[in-house]
């Protein structure tokens, strides 16, 4: 069976790193049967990454790679149907939500006024984790911010990309349905990774005001979040 290792869950998301949540909810929505591995430890990752997911002794890295594997292997028909134009909307979307993660991640280790309540929320649901460990933790990711950039921004600079980008969601995700029609895609799954991640995070940042006032947004994050959420696929090991 397809093994996916991804971080923890947390306020009742099955993973708080937007990219291991939409490998999951892909898999789920996909139908691919899979053990569901919560680990901390990214060292035994490709390239010292999460999530990656073992498939019949073969370790595969990276969310979109994960995906595409998922497809060729098992012959998922859950984008055959795609156009040309649907796919190139796939892509754009898929490289704006890598954007966007840095915003999010942003809010919940760099900006002080909401850092604490997510070490809080964290350790009260992991306590295996203390809080010297998340002040590592938040060192290393200061480090990241500052090589990638957005570290260099003021939180109000940080905050008005990651609010242009919820915007273009906001804008290409329908009311009802999900965005290619009746049926959920990969696009669906890679957009709730990161929405959700946001919407039921109880800590009220920017993006967090934002999503929660888009009725579209918060509706199509909760179709999707029922959708992978009642499943027994995807079975945690305690669950095994």
């Amino acid at each position: 069976m397809l093994t996916l290792y991804s971080y923890p869950e947390l306020f009742g998301v099955a993973d708080n790193n937007g990219y291991g949540l939409k490998v999951f909810a892909f898999l789920k929505l996909a139908g691919v049967p899979f053990v569901h591995e919560h680990v901390f430890d990214a060292s035994a990752a490709p390239r010292g990454q999460l999530p990656y997911i073992v498939d019949d002794g073969e370790t595969v890295g990276d969310s979109e790679t994960i995906i595409a594997h998922a497809i060729a292997k098992y012959h998922l028909a859950i984008d055959a149907a795609l156009s040309a134009e649907q796919r190139r909307t796939n892509h754009l979307v898929t490289r704006m939500l890598d954007d966007l993660y840095w915003v999010m991640s942003y809010s919940r280790w760099k900006d002080e006024r909401f850092y604490p309540a997510f070490r809080d929320g964290f350790i009260a649901q992991h306590p295996q984790i203390n809080a010297e460990g998340f002040e590592k933790a938040k060192a290393y990711n200061a480090l990241r911010y500052q090589y990638q950039g957005i570290g260099r921004y003021t939180p109000e600079q940080a905050y008005a990309r990651g609010l242009a980008d919820l915007q273009a969601l906001a804008e290409i995700v329908p009311a009802a349905g999900f965005v290619h029609g009746a049926a959920p895609g990969s696009i669906d799954a890679g957009i709730y990774g990161f929405v959700a991640n946001i919407h039921y995070f109880p800590i009220p940042t920017p993006l967090k005001a934002f999503v929660d006032a888009h009725t579209n947004l918060v509706a199509h994050c909760e179709r999707v979040h029922a959708m992978v959420s009642g499943s027994l696929q995807g079975r945690s090991p305690d669950e095994r």
